[in-house]
């Protein structure tokens, strides 16, 4: 008979040195074999006869990106499925092949996170020098964020490729990292403050929903079903999530979009002249303006306003089981 597990979250403790402080992690035991999953993924590249050379770097490149984050996605796909199955606990098979799929969307940000700080000059992440940024790798990061990706499928085959499900798998891999990809190229090279809008901002960031999404379909289709593309309640709930503020990278965020709809000329002008530069003195202006603006009350309001909004679409929903997990 499988023994059966239930997800259960605790807040961790200093003795956890492998786990990241600001994270949550799931039980002791249930973390445990979680934590087993990711030594027998690690295993199964480093001992791939296709890439049999220098396993030594191979190690370190994964150890150094694939772990170390929040895990929050990781454990997220483990707590999703366990909300589907609603009070029924969790085999040993399940657990393992949901532990697969949540180091799955860890390696898949991995590959995008050492890209990304590529991109961005970044110097740091997670508290240590970028990847590319350790003297013996260098540009080599981005042959290693390539193979990072190419882990991800060579581990979907071994453990899916038998599965009813498996192409949707990898069509959602392959789909959310076109879109991410995508509005990275949009990112770096729409420069043209003139063209941000509220509405830019939301068409921007629904190429950047896949935390959500593709947390919440992996789950889906380990459960048995896939999120339709009519699911119009679901998309729009995972679409609504997440924001950021970025002055110095002239990113297209919430904040600027509104105060371009909220400023009179002169103020238009200030920004203009102002976002996307680095000297801290430019910085200080556009944030003063922000204040000028009253950009926090409404963002509360919007904020309020989107609560009410999902929180409404989520009841609505006719599954009770993707109102739990949403």
């Amino acid at each position: 008979m499988h023994r059966k597990f239930r997800v259960r979250y605790h807040t961790p403790t200093t003795s956890e040195p492998s786990f990241s402080p600001l994270s949550t992690t799931m039980d002791s035991n249930l973390s445990f074999k979680f934590y087993q999953v990711y030594d027998t993924l690690k295993h199964d590249i480093l001992h791939d006869p296709l890439f049999d050379f220098d396993n030594g770097y191979r190690q370190r490149l994964i150890d150094y990106n694939v772990r170390g984050g929040k895990m929050v996605r990781a454990f997220s796909v483990v707590d999703s499925y366990q909300l589907l199955k609603g009070d029924e606990q969790l085999t040993d098979d399940e657990v393992f092949l949901a532990s697969v799929l949540g180091w799955c969307t860890e390696w898949f940000q991995a590959f995008l996170l050492v890209h990304g700080d590529i991109m961005d000059g970044s110097h740091t992440r997670r508290g240590n020098p970028c990847w590319f940024r350790l003297p013996e790798v260098g540009m080599a990061a981005v042959n290693d964020g390539v193979l990072l990706s190419n882990h991800v499928y060579r581990i979907l085959k071994k453990y899916f490729q038998r599965k009813s499900y498996y192409v949707n798998l990898v069509d959602l891999f392959n789909e959310v990292e076109f879109l991410t990809i995508t509005g990275q190229m949009i990112d770096a090279r729409e420069k043209d403050l003139s063209k941000y809008s509220l509405s830019l901002y939301i068409k921007f960031y629904l190429l950047f929903f896949f935390h959500m999404q593709i947390i919440v379909s992996c789950a889906f289709l380990m459960f048995g079903e896939n999120l339709p593309d009519d699911d119009v309640v679901a998309k729009n709930v995972l679409v609504e999530l997440g924001t950021g503020t970025h002055i110095e990278e002239f990113k297209c965020t919430w904040l600027i979009a509104k105060a371009l709809e909220l400023a009179n000329e002169e103020q238009r002008n200030i920004l203009m002249e102002n976002y996307g530069s680095n000297d801290q003195a430019r910085v200080a202006k556009v944030r003063e303006l922000y204040h000028t603006l009253n950009l926090q009350g409404a963002y509360e309001d919007y904020e309020i306003e989107t609560h009410a909004k999902l929180t409404k679409s989520i009841d609505s929903h006719p599954s009770k089981a993707i109102q739990a997990v949403l």
